[in-house]
């Protein structure tokens, strides 16, 4: 017998031998285990309903009025939390552990009025802090899976927060008002004590994962995204510091940013290629915002 066929027949009979059917067997569970582990923690981009612009004419008194947070938009499945994206936010377990079990929630992680960055910083983090996410909370605003109206729908967030009975899990104050003047009379308050604006949401309208003429968002200023084109020099007290920045906004139009940064943001200003939040007032005939100011850079959950 050659020694080819020896060798041929030594390994087949290694082959059959019990111990390499039981590794195989543990290298195909483990390989299944990691992809059903992978699968837990994906998600899908969740389907949500946007707000379009406040406008006049509307009657007043057949909405619901909310404060805007300026939080992190999220979504709770069911089973976790996500961003709009469908990342999924790495919230400690008992963060979580009160919440509903399949139902979806359409919310804000959110500390208090002015502090997005502090929230921004801790909700990204793949590595949960505890510490921090003691001081986040999320406040719901809609209840996605029912095809109620948003009337109703208010009594079932009412209800699903009072059964979770968490200290984490809260609802958006829903109000009504009885006139336009009422309304901006509130909206001066929310500003003048830190707020974002107001959101009005109509009573008979059911959820529409889209931008929806039913939800609307008003602000005392607009706010829009630029992409960073350049840091011109700081003169004066800002020598040697960012002057402002050079911008390009979604329009197509280029123009200077060179209020509302800190004296840390002047020192280290938002990378060139990044894309900033900024709030103006009204446009110039070319299209041009008028009185940008700087806000935030846009952070998105990986």
């Amino acid at each position: 017998m050659t020694s080819s066929i020896v060798t041929n027949i030594k390994i087949a009979k290694i082959i059959q031998s019990p111990l390499i059917h039981f590794v195989t067997i543990v290298v195909f569970v483990t390989l299944l285990c990691l992809l059903v582990s992978n699968n837990a923690h994906g998600a899908q981009r969740p389907e949500i309903q946007l707000a379009s612009g406040y406008h006049q004419g509307i009657d007043i008194k057949a909405f619901w009025i909310s404060e805007k947070l300026d939080g992190v938009r999220a979504y709770w499945d069911g089973r976790q939390l996500v961003s709009r994206q469908g990342n999924v936010f790495w919230a400690p377990q008992w963060f979580v552990d009160d919440f509903p079990k399949n139902v979806p929630l359409d919310g804000e992680l959110w500390i208090q009025r002015s502090q997005f960055e502090r929230v921004s910083g801790i909700v990204r983090q793949k590595r949960a802090d505890n510490q921090a996410w003691r001081s986040v909370k999320f406040m719901i605003f809609d209840y996605p899976g029912s095809k109620a109206v948003f009337s109703k729908r208010i009594e079932l967030m009412k209800s699903v927060v009072e059964q979770a009975d968490s200290s984490y899990l809260q609802m958006i104050t829903q109000v009504r008002v009885g006139s336009e003047q009422a309304l901006n009379d509130w909206l001066d308050v929310v500003v003048v004590n830190g707020g974002e604006g107001l959101m009005l949401h109509r009573g008979q309208a059911v959820y529409q994962a889209r931008r929806s003429p039913d939800l609307m968002k008003l602000k005392k200023h607009f706010d829009a995204e630029a992409v960073v084109l350049e840091h011109l020099p700081g003169k004066g007290k800002f020598t040697g510091q960012l002057g402002a920045l050079l911008v390009r906004d979604g329009h197509g139009i280029v123009f200077k940013i060179g209020s509302g940064f800190s004296n840390a943001q002047r020192a280290n200003p938002p990378a060139v290629g990044s894309t900033i939040t900024f709030k103006y007032y009204g446009k110039t005939r070319n299209n041009v915002p008028r009185f940008a100011s700087f806000m935030r850079v846009r952070v998105r959950v990986r």
